[in-house]
């Protein structure tokens, strides 16, 4: 399609269009109203001044023929008039409806323009919003389009970058031992197969997470709720790593206000969320140091904390915790076998049980806090 007839068939030729369809159909009745009624004013105005008439011979003859070259002469000055307005007022109107439809085509063509740039994978593409009428609230939701477009792609590459670390370091443990076992340089011993065995459990587990996590994201999570007494919930997770909490020496103190209602959860998903909680305040709290988990009312919903003296969260991060793979300290996160993933999943499954989930700390070094919310049961 040549320029030309693009546009032609684009918006601003169409705006132009309109507005002049506009101003002819004005002119149109400009030209009928007054060639309809203003022959008839100007005979009536002229029929008025018969009084005037002078009694003669031939007076009454030269009298009807001045009035009709009168009449003609009017006519073709009202003519000539309304030829010469409507020929400004089109010219007015063509610059007019150029400059306005320029006003409205051209953003349009602008956020086609960058659209088409994002579709080609330039997500940092942005487009100017001036004013406040729909065009610039079009223009600013395009924006805010784009800038979740391009997280969306930054968290992916950063989802594949840390996929592949994970799964490098287990695969190449094995890869080395398994080298030595077939060279004859590594043993054959109880130890060496607890370490393969331990290095494939790590994989299988992160394999694993991986599947709940593609789930999370796509809404699939089986969540199956029904009245669920909180003190059960709480009971479960900390016999699942009370163990672990006193082999570190570190406190595990458990609060319950009294009269709790039932809430409204799936036990085994209730437990998984708990439980991953105080898995992170396990790993990220050092010895001699203190983990709180407090039950409490809140409004129509029962409230689930953990409280920590650990290592704290600066507060830029806070937002960001609950991210696929996000992680405060890379370094420390990979040392200490954390993936990111179960803070994720556990929003997901709040979420899905018509929770919400949220994390506090009022610094590095001050301890965190971590809470969630259940409905109570009816």
């Amino acid at each position: 399609m040549s320029p030309s007839e693009r546009w032609l068939g684009g918006l601003q030729a169409k705006l132009l269009l309109s507005h002049l369809l506009v101003v002819a159909a004005g002119l149109i009745t400009v030209f009928a109203a007054a060639g309809v009624t203003g022959p008839r004013l100007f005979e009536r105005h002229m029929a008025g001044m018969g009084h005037m008439r002078m009694n003669g011979p031939g007076m009454a003859a030269m009298y009807a023929a001045m009035e009709a070259v009168v009449a003609g002469a009017f006519r073709r000055a009202l003519l000539e008039t309304l030829l010469v307005g409507g020929a400004a007022a089109l010219f007015t109107a063509i610059v007019a409806g150029v400059l306005a439809s320029q006003r409205v085509a051209g953003p349009i063509r602008r956020l086609a323009a960058a659209s088409r740039r994002i579709a080609a994978g330039h997500y940092a593409e942005r487009v100017a919003v001036t004013g406040s009428d729909e065009i610039a609230l079009l223009a600013a939701s395009f924006n805010d389009m784009a800038a979740s477009l391009e997280h969306a792609e930054r968290r992916r590459l950063e989802l594949i970058g840390d996929v592949a670390h994970e799964l490098r370091t287990p695969i190449a443990t094995l890869e080395g031992y398994l080298e030595g076992l077939l060279d004859g340089v590594v043993e054959p011993s109880e130890r060496t197969w607890a370490r393969l065995h331990a290095e494939a459990g790590r994989l299988r587990r992160l394999v694993e997470d991986l599947q709940e996590l593609s789930r999370a994201e796509a809404h699939q999570l089986s969540v199956v709720v029904k009245p669920v007494a909180p003190q059960a919930i709480v009971q479960a997770a900390v016999d699942r790593l009370a163990a672990d909490f006193a082999a570190k020496g570190l406190a595990l103190n458990v609060s319950l206000a009294e009269a709790l209602p039932e809430v409204q959860a799936d036990p085994d998903r209730a437990v998984q969320v708990l439980t991953n909680l105080l898995t992170n305040a396990l790993r990220y709290t050092p010895a001699p140091g203190r983990v709180d988990v407090q039950v409490s009312p809140a409004g129509q919903a029962v409230r689930f904390s953990v409280r920590d003296t650990g290592i704290g969260i600066a507060p830029e991060h806070l937002p960001h915790l609950f991210e696929r793979f996000y992680r405060v300290d890379k370094s420390r996160s990979r040392s200490l076998g954390g993936t990111g993933i179960g803070l994720t999943i556990a929003r997901a499954l709040v979420k899905a049980m018509g929770g919400r989930i949220w994390a506090e700390s009022p610094g590095p070094g001050q301890g965190s806090t971590f809470s969630f919310e259940l409905p109570a049961a009816r």
